[in-house]
């Protein structure tokens, strides 16, 4: 039996629940702890304990080499982009973590820090940025780009060669029309079409 990589959780609200949910179908992380508020640690989520706080990242990083961001993307990139950069600037790793209930394409990208939840599909010659959340059952068509540091929220499309800008907010059930391109930091609203 392969011995699991130990991983840190970053964020401990309602998304970390659904990337536990991943982590463990997977299967080939251990989730070691979570790091979130301070008045949290020594809770539980989902039988996992809160171990540390943001300000303990360094020290966190001298005992695990590996961390993922589990803040949902709500009002804004902001918090979940510097928490990126925070782990970069340790040196620690951000593995691509992928739900084995969606299809990937052997022939797509995806990048580091980066979580493809159940039910997705990520479609051939497809690109995905860093840090992005390609959530629950939407679909990232053949030749799409999303840039860094995006949600693709539950359900949405992004069609053929469409792309997607950096720091972009894709709201639940969205398509957009194939060939276009979002501008970087866009919020796209739920059930939009974009042309």
């Amino acid at each position: 039996m392969t011995k699991k990589t130990d991983i840190i959780l970053i964020g401990g609200g309602g998304h970390c629940k659904s990337c536990i949910d991943v982590i463990e179908q997977e299967d080939k992380l251990s989730i070691a702890g979570i790091v979130d508020l301070q008045e949290n640690i020594g809770k539980k989520i989902l039988g996992y304990p809160v171990i540390a706080c943001d300000d303990d990242l360094a020290d966190l990083a001298k005992k695990y080499s590996n961390f993922i961001v589990t803040v949902g993307f709500i009002n804004s990139p902001d918090l979940r982009l510097n928490l990126y950069r925070r782990v970069k600037e340790l040196n620690s790793n951000l593995p691509v973590v992928i739900s084995p209930h969606s299809y990937v394409s052997k022939h797509s990208e995806i990048g580091e820090g980066s979580m493809v939840f159940h039910n997705a599909v990520v479609n051939a010659d497809a690109k995905v940025g860093v840090n992005t959340i390609i959530n629950s059952c939407c679909l990232i068509e053949h030749d799409a780009v999303i840039g860094d540091h995006c949600h693709i929220s539950t359900g949405a499309i992004v069609n053929g060669g469409a792309r997607v800008g950096d720091q972009t907010f894709y709201g639940s059930g969205a398509v957009s029309k194939e060939y276009i391109s979002v501008p970087d930091k866009s919020f796209i609203k739920a059930h939009s079409i974009i042309k």
